[in-house]
């Protein structure tokens, strides 16, 4: 497992939202072995529960004081807010926010119903908001903090059958380069990060659209499984040195590096030269 030297992790009161699996957990278990006090937050009780226990350190009543566990919703302001107010209260500071909760929708935009396309929205979008909102004041009181918000590839490119998924992380990336525009020369930087393929849990956990076909789902989870093989692991060690390296923007994997050149490339017509592959489960 790396450590890294520059002291930033080691000392940091870190926020993770979307903790109880994936990614999240990865980042939490990392962070924790780097010494770094956890506020972490889910809206599955039972996989932030699980996340907690297998933190360091071995001794419960010292783990307690150093991580601290929170079921909610980031696309409930009104949870959001009190959120920071408890993380503080229980921490003293906040100097690290992770923005990483994220939903997924199988459909076709008019296979998903509108309603289906807010409740991601809410999620992906306004849970990234919510937190940046409510965590700033307390992150810029401190000597150096940082908001990392979790886009994706598909904030980058959009493949077809990912209308709402890639207009959420399109509107992830947009905000977290504007907002690290904005706060730029102060003590809180801002990174925007973009997994690949990662094998995490959100392909079946997604939400299947109001008109979209049952068996899509199976389709999707089977091209997922097919797509992301790299571990959260990999993901959270790219996201932690991106940190304390104060990278603008983390493309974690080989398949996010190739697909960002292409689009660069290829902007206007990228979409018919991966189409195939990408519809086939086939590396990027």
């Amino acid at each position: 497992m790396a450590r890294y030297s520059m002291g930033f992790l080691q000392t940091a009161v870190a926020v993770v939202t979307g903790a109880g699996s994936g990614i999240g957990r990865a980042l939490a278990e990392r962070l924790a072995a780097s010494g770094a006090a956890l506020a972490l937050a889910d809206i599955d009780a039972e996989g932030l529960a699980e996340t907690a226990s297998l933190l360091p350190p071995a001794n419960v009543s010292e783990r307690r004081a150093r991580v601290t566990t929170h079921v909610l919703d980031v696309s409930d302001e009104t949870a959001m807010a009190e959120f920071a107010r408890e993380a503080v209260a229980r921490h003293g500071r906040v100097s690290l926010l992770i923005n990483n909760a994220g939903v997924a929708l199988i459909g076709s935009f008019e296979e998903i119903s509108l309603d289906d396309f807010c409740w991601l929205m809410n999620i992906n979008f306004w849970g990234t908001v919510y937190g940046t909102r409510h965590f700033l004041p307390e992150l810029k009181k401190q000597p150096r903090a940082h908001i990392v918000n979790l886009s994706s590839i598909f904030g980058l490119i959009a493949p077809a059958g990912q209308s709402a998924y890639c207009a959420s992380k399109f509107a992830v990336r947009g905000f977290t380069e504007s907002l690290r525009h904005e706060l730029e020369g102060t003590n809180v930087f801002v990174t925007s990060v973009h997994p690949g393929g990662i094998a995490t849990p959100i392909a079946k956990r997604a939400r299947l659209g109001a008109n979209t076909p049952a068996a899509a789902k199976t389709d999707a989870e089977d091209l997922f499984r097919r797509l992301a093989r790299l571990p959260p692991e990999f993901a959270a060690e790219a996201i932690l040195r991106g940190i304390e390296e104060r990278r603008g923007r983390v493309l974690v994997g080989r398949d996010a590096k190739r697909l960002d050149i292409l689009q660069r490339l290829r902007p206007a017509t990228y979409w018919r030269f991966m189409s195939e592959r990408y519809l086939q489960g086939r590396r990027l």
